[in-house]
């Protein structure tokens, strides 16, 4: 079991949007959706484009890339290019500090 660490204010945190933060080597990309926080791997699995920067639209995010769709609730896979499912991370809000389980 990992520890949290301290990412980001909820405050900053754009609604319906991407942002990256790296965390003890972790490239974590954060969505907040209509007030809840998602963390998943920043990097598509098809060729590593940057998911933060994706287009999101209801639960996903489409890599700007090449545009696989990835859940950002679960990190599955919702269209290919890419086959594979990037990795999710615990969440959670105290107050107004978002911390990420690494």
């Amino acid at each position: 079991m990992g520890r949290f660490v301290k990412v980001a204010r909820r405050s900053e945190l754009p609604e319906n949007d991407g942002t990256y933060v790296e965390v003890e080597g972790n490239r974590i990309a954060l969505f907040n959706l209509d007030g809840e926080i998602y963390a998943i791997d920043n990097t598509c699995t098809h060729v590593g484009g940057p998911l933060s920067l994706g287009l999101v639209k209801d639960d996903e995010v489409e890599c700007p890339w090449h545009g696989s769709r990835f859940d950002i609730k679960t990190g599955e896979v919702r269209m290919f290019p890419a086959k594979e499912d990037v990795a999710t991370y615990r969440v959670r809000v105290m107050g107004d500090d978002v911390e990420v389980e690494v």
